[in-house]
C-alpha cells in the first residue's frame, strides 16, 4: 500500500520575491536596492507635503486660518495623485505630442506599471532614455510627489483668503496646463531637455513655477483683509519649526532621488543639499542680526528654504565647496528681495502671503544661473543630455576647447528660466479667469472676518489669544450660522445692528 504523500516542502522565499504580478519570474533588470531607495526618497518628498508643509502652513499663519491653510495642502496632495495617474504623468514623461508636451493617457494598467521604468520617452544622440532598475510604478509615484509639492508651494501665496472651492478647481487645471509643460520641456525629452538646460531636481520645474504661479494667482485672487495683512502673527512658532525640519530632511529624498538610483551622484546631492541649506540659514540669520539687531527664527526658516531651493537645480553636479558658496547667495539675494524690495510699492500691490515668490521663484532662478558657473564637467557628463557641458569656472579645462560651452550654458539657463516664468504668467492668469467664471476666487468679506469657522465650521484651537474672550455664539461651531441669522434679522429690523467677530473684539457692520 502506497504511503500518503507528506506535506509539501516549505519554500523559504516568499512568492513576491520569486515572481512579478503576472506570475512570471522576477526580471533580471530589477535592483531591489535602487527600488527601495527610490520608494524611500518618494516617501521623504511626500512627507515634505503631509505633514511637513501642512504643519508649517497651519502654524505659521494667524490662528483663525490654521485649518484652512493646512487643508489646502492636504487637498492638493490627494487631488494631484488622481490627476497624475489618470492623465498627467504621460503628459509629463510620455510620448511627445509637441516639443513642450507629452500625450495624455492613464498610468494605471498593470502591464505598464510593472514593466521597467523608462524615461524620457525622447532622448538625444548622446543621452538615450534611461532605464532605471525598478518598475514604472515606482517612477510614477516618485514623479507624483514632485508634482504634488509644487501645488502645495503655490498655496503658500494664497493663504488667508482664497475660496476653497476655487482652490479645488485650480489644482487640476494648473497641474494639467502648466506643470506638465515644464516637466516635459525640461525632464521629459522636450525642447529644453534637448538643448541641455540644467535642472537637476526641479529648481525651474518646481520652484520657479510655484513662485511665479503663486504670485500671479495671488494677484488675481486679491489680498487678505487689511487687518490681516498688517497683523498676521504665527499661531505656533514651535510647530512651524517642526514643519520646517520635515521639509529640510525630506529634501534628502528630493535631491537624493533625482538620479533615479542609489548611486554616487545621489550621495553627493544629499551632502550638497545640506551644506547649502545650513550655509544659507547662517547667512540669513547673520544679516537679520546686522540689520535688525536680533535673530529671527522665522527668518532662519526662510533662509533654510532658500538654501534648499538654490541648490536644487545642481545638487548632484557641483562640488561641496561650490555648494557652500551657493549657500551664501541663497541667504543674501532672496533676503534682499524679500526684506528690501518686498517692502516697495511694486511688490505690495500683490499679497503673497508667505513670500513664495522670493523664497522659490527668486531662489530657484538664482540657483539655476549659479549652476552655469559651478557645474563640474565630469558630473555633467554623468547626468546631462548634452556632452561636454560645464560651468564657467571650468572653461579653461582641457586647454579651453570647451570654453565656448561654458558661456553658452549661462544663456541656456537664463532662457530656461524665462520660458518657465512666461508660461506660468500666461497660463496661471488664464486658469484663474476660467475659474472666476464658475466660482469667486476670493472668500466673502464676512468669511474673511471670521476665518476657519466660517469657511469650514471648524477651528484649530480651543484656546483663545490675541486678546479674545471665549464667547459661545462667536467660537462655537454655530458661529457662522449665528452671524448669518443676525445679519438676516438686521434686514427686517433696522433698529438691530448686526455685529461680527474680529480677532480681538466685536465690530458693527
Amino acid at each position: 500500500m502506497a504511503l500518503a504523500p507528506g506535506p509539501a516542502p516549505v519554500n523559504p522565499v516568499p512568492l513576491a520575491y520569486q515572481t512579478t504580478g503576472d506570475g512570471s519570474a522576477v526580471p533580471d533588470w530589477l535592483n531591489k536596492g535602487d527600488n527601495a531607495w527610490q520608494l524611500t526618497a518618494s516617501t521623504f518628498v511626500g512627507l515634505q507635503c503631509i505633514p511637513g508643509l501642512m504643519i508649517l502652513y497651519g502654524s505659521i499663519v494667524k490662528k483663525k486660518w490654521a485649518i484652512n491653510s493646512a487643508f489646502m495642502s492636504l487637498y492638493a496632495f490627494a487631488a494631484v495623485l488622481i490627476c497624475w495617474v489618470s492623465w498627467a504623468f504621460r503628459m509629463s514623461f510620455g510620448e511627445e505630442l509637441i516639443p513642450l508636451w507629452g500625450k495624455a493617457g492613464p498610468a494605471l494598467d498593470q502591464k505598464f506599471l510593472l514593466k521597467q521604468a523608462y524615461l524620457p520617452a525622447t532622448g538625444t544622440d548622446f543621452f538615450p532614455p534611461l532605464a532605471p532598475m525598478y518598475p514604472m510604478a515606482t517612477l510614477v509615484y516618485f514623479q507624483f510627489v514632485f508634482a504634488a509639492i509644487t501645488l502645495v508651494l503655490i498655496a503658500g501665496s494664497l493663504l488667508g483668503r482664497m475660496n476653497f472651492l476655487a482652490w479645488m478647481l485650480f489644482v487640476p487645471l494648473w497641474l494639467t496646463c502648466s506643470y506638465t509643460v515644464g516637466a516635459f520641456s525640461l525632464w521629459g525629452g522636450g525642447f529644453l531637455f534637448q538643448w541641455g538646460v540644467i535642472d537637476y531636481a526641479g529648481g525651474y520645474v518646481i520652484h520657479v513655477s510655484a513662485g511665479v504661479a503663486g504670485y500671479v494667482a495671488a494677484y488675481w485672487v486679491g489680498p487678505r483683509l487689511d487687518r490681516d495683512r498688517h497683523s498676521f502673527p504665527p499661531n505656533n512658532v514651535l510647530l512651524s519649526l517642526a514643519g520646517a525640519g520635515l521639509l529640510w530632511l525630506g529634501w534628502n529624498g528630493f535631491n537624493g532621488g533625482a538620479p533615479y538610483a542609489a548611486n554616487v551622484i545621489s550621495s553627493m546631492a544629499v551632502l550638497n543639499t545640506n551644506i547649502c541649506a545650513a550655509t544659507s540659514l547662517l547667512i540669513w540669520t547673520s544679516i537679520d542680526v546686522i540689520v535688525f539687531k536680533k535673530p529671527s527664527v522665522i527668518g532662519a526658516v526662510q533662509g533654510m528654504i532658500t538654501g534648499l531651493v538654490v541648490i536644487t537645480p545642481s545638487a548632484g553636479l557641483v562640488q561641496g565647496w561650490a555648494a557652500m558658496i551657493m549657500g551664501v547667495f541663497a541667504g543674501s539675494v532672496p533676503w534682499y528681495s524679500m526684506m528690501i524690495l518686498g517692502k516697495k510699492k511694486m511688490f505690495n500691490i500683490v499679497d503673497d502671503t508667505l513670500g513664495v515668490f522670493h523664497t522659490h521663484a527668486v531662489a530657484g532662478t538664482v540657483g539655476g544661473c549659479l549652476a552655469a558657473f559651478f557645474a563640474h564637467p565630469t558630473l555633467c557628463n554623468l547626468f546631462l543630455s548634452i556632452p561636454g557641458e560645464r560651468g564657467i569656472i571650468y572653461a579653461g579645462d582641457e586647454h579651453g576647447i570647451h570654453g565656448h560651452k561654458a558661456g553658452l550654458q549661462l544663456l541656456k539657463q537664463i532662457c530656461g528660466a524665462l520660458f518657465i516664468i512666461g508660461w506660468n504668467i500666461v497660463v496661471t492668469s488664464l486658469v484663474c479667469q476660467v475659474i472666476k467664471l464658475v466660482v469667486p476666487l476670493r472668500m466673502s468679506e464676512k468669511k474673511l472676518t471670521v476665518g476657519d469657522d466660517a469657511a469650514h465650521g471648524e477651528e484649530a484651537y480651543a484656546l483663545w489669544g490675541d486678546g479674545e474672550v471665549f464667547n459661545a455664539s462667536m467660537h462655537s461651531g454655530e458661529a457662522y450660522s449665528f452671524q448669518a441669522r443676525t445679519l438676516e434679522a438686521s434686514k427686517h429690523e433696522p433698529s438691530i445692528k448686526a455685529r461680527v467677530p474680529t480677532d480681538q473684539n466685536w465690530v458693527e457692520l
